[in-house]
């Protein structure tokens, strides 16, 4: 039934401004943008070894969320979590979860981004034998 990741998206209150914050992160600007009443509204980046998107959402088209719904984390996969932490909060995220060691090959943790985003990163050896066989 599920297929794979297609699109996380975050929100925010100054799409333009957190277009521009996740462009640094990633390295690479948004490849897709939409306008509602003359502001940005809507941005869109692909990334990563399978161009998943990652979209940034004004809050104000945010469907409401149920009474008493659980939360839920994406995890990006990285090659280094201690290492993409230190640069998102240099970059301005703030801690929400320290580096934890799942099992082996398996290490998470989560930031907060500038605009109240939970972001969540994570070394997945699961994540690198798939990639592995796709290449070889």
């Amino acid at each position: 039934m599920l297929r794979g990741l297609t699109t996380i998206t975050y929100l925010a209150d100054d799409v333009a401004a957190a277009r521009d914050w996740y462009a640094e992160v990633l390295g690479t600007d948004a490849y897709f943008a939409r306008e509602a009443g003359g502001a940005l509204a809507y941005a869109e980046f692909r990334i990563g070894d399978y161009q998943h998107e990652l979209g940034i959402m004004d809050r104000r088209f945010a469907p409401p969320q149920p009474d008493g719904a659980a939360g839920a984390v994406a995890y990006w996969a990285v090659d280094d979590v201690r290492g993409a932490v230190a640069r998102l909060l240099e970059l301005g995220a703030t801690a929400y979860q320290e580096p934890i060691e799942r099992g082996p090959g398996f290490v998470t943790a989560a930031v907060v981004d500038p605009f109240g985003n939970v972001l969540g990163v994570m070394e997945n050896s699961h994540y690198r034998d798939v990639l592995a066989s796709l290449t070889s």
